[in-house]
């Protein structure tokens, strides 16, 4: 479908392997664009649906696989659907709820807004002091689950024939990421989740000045309905409204960017859609977030990760920052810490020379990216989420203030956790813990000494005896090795004469 289009998949100049070239060579005049009139990737995406809509915004946040062009081209995706009926609405809402819609809602109005995993729709209820309250109401879209996963199934089938036939693609982890995907999906159709990430998040920010979260209404929600305050307030993206209403749009701006910063490293929980659209400002000035089914979350390795990578290039640490990616893991130790730190203040000098207009998260992380080759750096699953949002988080901050310095922002929350983490009040907890895993490991020792004798004895009957395979076993594993390397350059060839046939079956 999307070749058929017209629409580029790839970056533009990329160097395919023979079998994907001639196919490419071969369909190109049976296209319905032609090659010179290339369909807008975003444009296929939608027509194709909900599941591959999902696809391409995860693909926007990754200009290293599809090429910054076809990012920019996804980052427009808007997840907006026609709505479904209401009809199905309440019965989906009945059946759910297991009570007539008029015993749960006062009212229940038509849906306001409909993406592609469910709507909302606008209803009333009565407080347990009688009055009338507004609230919304998020119901999934019928055979939404069974949709996905016929599409996940597709996408997992692309990373294992990627990950198989083309080596070099194998650093990027395909399967990982669409493992990811298939991860932040699932969590996202079931409403008791995005509920349970809500309460999560409104006990962790609760002394947190200028943002909140809507309260859910748990007796009105179940795993295919969720029922939450309704929020009153302007759009985060409208900049006109917002000022009109006397809010000083470039604290908004540094508010949102260290909101986010202190959500990623003080709980290691965030918000990962924080596109405008799912942004509010209240009538007291507060920032509301809304729309948490999608959500990151990080371990205290990557959020110390975090904090020092931006509190080293906020100090021009490039020495520290390489440091902490050869800890982490992200760089193998075979390549050079000071050579790494040469790159990264190849990335980081230019970038903090020019105007704060000009310092940019989104333009570090694809300078960074190019040097992920370079250094044998893999891609890390639990990182894309961050990645991704910060991208988000900064252009939205940007909106609200052009000459927003984001690590002039960063930085008092970077340090606050640093200072937290690492300093002498920290260093007594991380000692009274040590204690308690070393009593832990004396009352193993016993255990641990039986393990030990056994395995010596092992090792011991194993070099008197020796390791013997015999012939017929060393005449499978050479027979094995030499089919797989004989299939792998057969199944390339075997693929792409089979799109052929189905593009000429399709065809005639």
């Amino acid at each position: 479908m999307l070749g058929w289009s017209g629409a580029r998949v790839l970056p533009e100049h990329a160097n395919l392997p023979g079998p994907l070239g001639l196919f490419a060579r071969a369909t190109s005049p049976l296209r319905k664009n032609g090659a010179g009139n290339q369909a807008r990737l975003s444009k296929a995406l939608t027509l194709l649906g909900p599941s591959y809509i999902k696809l391409g915004q995860f693909l926007a946040t990754r200009d290293d696989l599809v090429g910054r062009e076809l990012a920019r081209d996804l980052s427009t995706l808007q997840d907006r659907l026609p709505p479904f009926s209401q009809k199905e609405a309440v019965k989906a809402v009945e059946a759910e709820l297991g009570a007539p819609i008029d015993e749960l809602f006062v009212e229940f109005g038509p849906p306001v807004a409909a993406a592609s995993i469910a709507q909302v729709h606008k209803a009333k209820v009565k407080g347990p002091d009688g009055k009338l309250k507004t609230v919304a109401v998020k119901v999934l879209r019928p055979g939404v689950e069974r949709r996905f996963q016929k599409d996940l199934d597709s996408y997992f089938f692309a990373a294992r024939m990627i990950e198989r036939f083309h080596a070099p693609s194998r650093r990027l982890r395909p399967l990982a990421i669409v493992d990811t995907l298939a991860k932040s999906v699932a969590i996202e159709m079931d409403l008791r989740m995005e509920a349970a990430a809500i309460s999560e998040m409104a006990e962790n920010s609760k002394d947190d000045e200028g943002f909140r979260v809507p309260k859910v209404d748990w007796t009105r929600s179940a795993r295919r309905v969720m029922t939450l305050e309704w929020i009153d307030g302007i759009p985060l993206g409208d900049h006109e409204k917002i000022a009109a209403a006397g809010r000083d749009l470039k604290e908004l701006g540094a508010r949102l960017m260290q909101t986010f910063l202190r959500h990623a490293l003080r709980d290691g929980f965030f918000h990962a859609d924080m596109h405008p659209g799912n942004l509010f400002v209240d009538k007291d000035g507060d920032i509301v977030a809304v729309d948490f089914g999608i959500m990151g979350r990080l371990g205290m390795k990557e959020q110390r990760f975090l904090a020092e990578i931006l509190y080293g290039f906020v100090t021009r640490n490039y020495t520290r920052v390489a440091e902490v990616h050869f800890e982490a893991g992200y760089v193998p130790h075979k390549h050079s810490v000071a050579q790494f730190a040469q790159a990264l203040r190849a990335i980081g000098e230019p970038i903090m020379d020019r105007p704060a207009s000009e310092i940019s998260m989104a333009h570090l992380l694809g300078q960074l990216f190019q040097y992920t080759e370079v250094f044998d750096m893999e891609t890390r699953p639990e990182l894309i989420m961050l990645q991704k949002t910060m991208v988000v988080v900064e252009g939205v901050g940007r909106g609200l203030d052009p000459e927003l310095n984001m690590w002039v922002v960063a930085e008092p929350v970077t340090k606050e956790w640093l200072e937290k983490q690492l300093g002498a009040g920290a260093r007594i907890e991380q000692a009274a813990e040590s204690a308690q895993s070393v009593g832990r490991f004396v009352g193993d020792i016993p255990k641990l000494l039986d393990q030990a004798e056994r395995s010596m004895d092992a090792l011991a009957t194993m070099a008197e005896e020796g390791l013997h395979l015999d012939d017929q076993s060393v005449a499978r594993l050479a027979g094995a090795q030499s089919r797989r390397d004989r299939w792998s350059r057969l199944g390339i060839w075997v693929g792409a004469i089979a799109l052929v046939a189905i593009a000429i079956r399709l065809l005639f």
